[in-house]
């Protein structure tokens, strides 16, 4: 398959659909060439990255929208301007490979305006800039309720905020603390002339200097490490894990932070990890099988306690809750466009539902670890403050670790390009 067509098949299904790019994208992977594998995850991956901005323009080259049986050649067209804005390749280059494949899709009828609409853009591009100056959607490259709401919430942060989810996030790795130390490994990496660094709150975390695929890092087979963001890698560090304590991981796919729970404290008496997806659960089971360790997985929704609790308390629980995921933007771009503003006060309340969930299952004196990769406040602070209200034994700890921002209940790590992903956590004891 042509590798602007599949890019279009992908598109397509995340804007029209509302599928998610992880679901899409390897299906269609499947069908180009190896070597057209790398430009067709560029292709999508930027575009999403920039279609609100691609689309503002689109608005205002093309003189009327397309029909709905149209909508691919609308998203062929925002994959060309991003080829013009955001890439090297040649302009001509960019056109001509649009145009054959619009003959593809068997849409020849719209060459002419996809020929005219980019080499518009192309006369145009500059004064195009400037008449979306003052458009947040076209400036930042969000949708314009998410600009409202980051600005909102983080008035002096919002522009490095935007800046770093534009811009591809760094790959980290965890080492595996069972098989070797840090310094050790980042020798390996040496020797193997593979540039790194260790990551300065995690300290467990590898970042190498230039992203690569897996297959090429020094015991990633063997379960030496995992791929996984700094930010993320903090939740075990801060469960003050222990030998012989009884511990939940609840929303646990796909399983970097059971992995790493089990890597930190491989003498705990129990660790039970839940997902309410089957699915995701296998990618957990690989992860185990990869790393050499064990748990014991259950399938279950974690609000459904009476479903699959046994009765015997634990002495560390994490919530890593279901959440807007607007920290993690530049890792999974499609957010943009699959995030609604109204999904936010439903998340808010299905993370309260969590909360009051498992409290119960908490011994006490034992602690609750509260994790989103979200930046917006109704999702974090609002959250545990409305949670503490209605549970007179929840009281907040203070995170001692001089990890992102203090905030009035936890701890607030924002998005930063070459650095950590957005994370928020807040850590609570049954008194």
């Amino acid at each position: 398959m042509q590798v602007r067509v599949a890019a279009a098949k992908v598109l397509l299904a995340v804007t029209r659909d509302g599928v998610s790019l992880n679901q899409c994208l390897p299906e269609l992977m499947a069908q180009v060439t190896e070597r057209d594998r790398p430009l067709l995850q560029e292709l999508c991956y930027g575009t999403l990255r920039w279609y609100p901005r691609l689309n503002v323009l689109l608005h205002e080259l093309l003189e009327k929208p397309f029909r709905a049986k149209d909508r691919d050649i609308h998203v062929l067209l925002a994959c060309a301007l991003y080829q013009l804005m955001e890439t090297r390749i040649p302009d001509h280059a960019a056109v001509n490979e649009t145009v054959a494949a619009i003959k593809k899709l068997k849409k020849s009828w719209a060459k002419g305006l996809i020929n005219g609409v980019l080499r518009r853009f192309i006369r145009e591009r500059d004064s195009l800039n400037t008449q979306f100056a003052a458009n947040s959607a076209y400036q930042h490259a969000h949708p314009k309720w998410l600009c409202k709401r980051i600005e909102k919430a983080w008035p002096e942060q919002a522009a490095a905020i935007f800046a770093a989810n534009n811009h591809p996030g760094p790959m980290t790795l965890r080492v595996n603390r069972l098989r070797q130390n840090r310094a050790d490994y980042l020798g390996t990496l040496q020797t193997a002339s593979i540039e790194a660094k260790a990551t300065a709150l995690s300290e467990d975390g590898v970042q190498l200097i230039k992203a690569m695929g897996v297959d090429g890092i020094p015991g990633f087979a063997e379960g030496q490490l995992s791929v996984q963001d700094e930010a993320a890698q903090l939740a075990a560090q801060l469960l003050q894990l222990e030998s012989g304590q009884r511990v939940l991981d609840a929303c646990c796919a796909p399983g970097g932070k059971t992995c790493h729970i089990l890597e930190r404290e491989p003498k705990l008496a129990e660790l039970v990890a839940l997902d309410i997806d089957d699915s995701r659960l296998e990618r957990v089971r690989e992860n185990f099988e990869r790393l050499n360790v064990q748990a014991n997985l259950v399938v279950a929704d974690a609000a459904a306690t009476d479903k699959w609790w046994d009765g015997q308390p634990f002495d560390r629980i994490l919530l890593d809750a279901p959440c807007s995921a607007t920290g993690v933007i530049r890792r999974h771009p499609d957010i943009k466009l699959l995030r609604k503003s109204d999904d936010i006060a439903r998340l808010a309340e299905l993370q309260s539902a969590l909360l009051d969930a498992l409290w119960p299952l908490l011994k006490s004196g034992g602690k609750l670890l509260y994790a989103t990769c979200s930046i917006l406040p109704e999702e974090n602070d609002a959250s545990i403050a409305g949670f503490i209200a209605r549970q007179s034994d929840a009281k907040v700890l203070n995170i001692t670790a001089e990890i992102g921002m203090q905030t009035p209940l936890g701890r607030q790590l924002l998005p930063t390009i070459d650095g950590h992903d957005g994370f928020y956590y807040a850590l609570l004891c049954k008194s």
